[in-house]
């Protein structure tokens, strides 16, 4: 099945549109005080939850490989302008590392902004990088400012909304959960561009299972005696940026 871009712009953006109306007839959602309490409390050489630290440097690898891999001399992109989108991506990649790692130092809600901005960033470029190459490339250049600009407004607007005592996280959930659930959708209604798309669907798999690891936290530390589910999250979802970069590495033009 296969969509002109046309009847693919106007689906996403009533799809948009429709959870978007759905969030604003929903109450403001805070963030809970025990998001914070993380399982793994445990002190290593004098790092404080220090596997909850630690395990972001797989955000960093992956990240300065991507950043490698898109700035040099290759084949993976038809038009030099889609590097663009993945630079931005893999740059919020490994800078992830550096602000989940503050973050994770001392949680509270000031360091989370942190820990998320780059985070942000890397969902919302690559949606834009998803965006140009199922259904236009032009579209998406042009959208990919506005794009990153919500992305980082989304959060900071909830940490302003935090701190004024009417915490929103709705904007943000918009931001991170919208390209996770219709970048399946794009690689399945609009032709391809190039080859291995699998490895994409394969990275979004893969989140998702980091997103269980994560709500599972203290029962996996309480099952290994080793390792948190917050702490699996992390390198689950270093794992799941890396089939985003063989994508790349193995893609050619359809």
């Amino acid at each position: 099945m296969t969509l002109t871009v046309k009847q693919g712009s106007i689906l996403l953006v009533t799809l948009a549109a429709v959870i978007v109306i759905v969030l604003a007839f929903v109450p403001p959602i805070a963030q809970p005080v025990e998001y914070h309490q993380f399982a793994d409390q445990r002190t290593i050489a004098g790092v404080p939850h220090a596997l909850n630290v630690l395990s972001n440097v797989g955000f960093l690898i992956v990240g300065v490989w991507g950043v490698l891999f898109v700035t040099g001399s290759h084949s993976a992109f038809a038009d030099p302008i889609e590097r663009l989108p993945y630079l931005i991506f893999f740059v919020g990649v490994a800078l992830t590392c550096f602000g989940s790692s503050y973050y994770h130092l001392a949680p509270d809600n000031s360091r989370l902004v942190w820990d998320r901005l780059p985070m942000t960033v890397g969902f919302t470029a690559l949606y834009a990088a998803v965006l140009g190459e199922r259904v236009s490339l032009r579209f998406a250049m042009r959208a990919l400012p506005f794009f990153l600009l919500v992305g980082i407004a989304s959060v900071f607007y909830w940490g302003w909304s935090e701190n004024a005592g009417r915490g929103d996280l709705r904007p943000y959930i918009f931001v991170q959960f919208f390209p996770v659930l219709t970048i399946p959708l794009l690689l399945w209604l609009f032709p391809a561009r190039y080859t291995h798309r699998g490895h994409l669907l394969l990275a979004v798999a893969i989140y998702g299972g980091a997103k269980v690891f994560e709500l599972f936290d203290a029962q996996f530390l309480s099952a290994t005696r080793v390792i948190s589910g917050h702490s699996l999250k992390h390198l689950a979802a270093a794992v799941a940026i890396y089939f985003v970069l063989r994508m790349l590495q193995k893609r050619e033009p359809a």
